[in-house]
C-alpha cells in the first residue's frame, strides 16, 4: 500500500464513530456541507461539540428540492429507531442556514413520544441548505442536510386575506390519525390559527411592517407524560401545522399547549378512552 493511501486508510480509522451502535463512515465526520455562516451557529449553538453526518440510518429529512412557495415549505425529519431510554433522539434542531433567523426550532421529545419525528411548514428566504441536528441519548450529536431552493418565504405578505387569518387567532385543534393502536407510535396533527407574522413582511398598503407576532412555545402531553416540547421562531409559517408520534399504553389525555409572543395561551385535548379518540 503506498504511503498516501495507508495514511488514508488510518485516518479514516482514527474518526470512525459509534452512534447507538451504528458505525457511521469515517469520512462523514465534520461533514456535511459546510458554509461560513453554519460554521457561526454551530460554534454559538453547539459549543464546538462534535457533530458526526448521518449516513441515512438514523435521521431522514424529508424537503422539497425546490419549493412552491417559499412561504410554506413542507419539511418532515423522523428518526430510525424507536424511542427508548437508551436509544432515543432527545432533542432535534431545525435550521436553514440563510434564514434571518436561521434556527427554525428546537423539539425536546418525551417518554411519551415512541418515536421522535416532526413535521412542519417553514418559511425560506433565500436558496440555503437545511438542516436538522439530533441529540442523541448518549449525548452525541448527528446531522442530516438538503438543500432547498427558494426565495422571499420570510419577507413575502401573508398569502391569506388578512382579516380573515386574524378571525381565526387561537383556533386550535388537535386530530389523531386512525386507526389508534395502543403501545405504538401514532401519528397526531396540531393545527393553529396565527399570522405567525415575521416581522419582516411590508403591508402593501400602509408601507410599514408587523411587528413580530408568532407561536412561541408549544408543549404536548399524554396521560401526563411529555411528548414533545418546543421552542420556535419567525421560520414557522401562517398558521403553524405539526405532525407529531405519540404511544398510548392505555386510556389518558393528550393535550396540547400552545403560547405565543404575546403570551396569549392556546389550548386543547383529545381523551383516549377503550382505545378510541373522543372529544374531552
Amino acid at each position: 500500500m503506498k504511503p498516501e493511501a495507508a495514511n488514508h486508510a488510518t485516518r479514516r480509522r482514527l474518526l470512525g464513530t459509534t452512534l447507538l451502535g451504528l458505525t457511521l463512515p469515517a469520512f462523514a465526520i465534520e461533514a456535511g456541507d459546510p458554509s461560513p455562516v453554519w460554521e457561526k451557529l454551530r460554534a454559538g449553538l453547539f459549543k464546538g461539540r462534535s457533530i458526526a453526518v448521518d449516513d441515512g440510518s438514523l435521521l431522514r429529512l424529508d424537503a422539497p428540492v425546490r419549493a412552491d412557495d417559499a412561504a410554506v415549505v413542507p419539511i418532515g425529519v423522523e428518526a430510525r429507531f424507536a424511542q427508548s431510554p437508551e436509544r432515543a433522539v432527545r432533542r432535534l434542531t431545525l435550521i436553514v442556514d440563510n434564514n434571518p433567523a436561521p434556527v427554525v426550532g428546537t423539539f425536546d421529545f418525551g417518554p411519551a413520544s415512541g418515536l421522535a419525528a416532526i413535521e412542519t411548514r417553514v418559511r425560506v428566504e433565500e436558496y440555503s441548505h437545511v438542516r436538522a441536528i439530533a441529540e442523541l441519548a448518549d449525548g452525541s450529536l448527528v446531522m442530516t442536510t438538503r438543500f432547498v431552493k427558494a426565495s422571499g418565504g420570510c419577507s413575502a405578505p401573508a398569502a391569506k386575506d388578512r382579516e380573515r387569518v386574524l378571525a381565526n387567532v387561537g383556533r386550535i385543534l388537535l386530530r389523531v390519525q386512525p386507526p389508534l393502536r395502543l403501545g405504538a407510535p401514532n401519528t397526531a396533527q396540531l393545527m393553529i390559527g396565527h399570522p405567525n407574522d415575521s416581522g419582516m413582511a411590508m403591508d402593501q398598503i400602509t408601507r410599514t411592517y408587523a411587528t413580530p407576532w408568532f407561536v412561541r412555545e408549544l408543549a404536548i402531553d399524554f396521560a401526563g407524560q411529555p411528548v414533545l416540547r418546543a421552542d420556535i421562531g419567525i421560520g414557522v409559517s401562517e398558521n403553524p401545522n405539526f405532525r407529531f408520534r405519540f404511544q398510548p399504553e392505555s386510556d389518558g389525555l393528550l393535550t396540547a399547549r400552545a403560547v405565543d409572543t404575546r403570551d396569549t395561551v392556546f389550548d386543547t385535548r383529545l381523551a383516549i378512552r377503550n382505545g378510541q379518540v373522543e372529544s374531552a
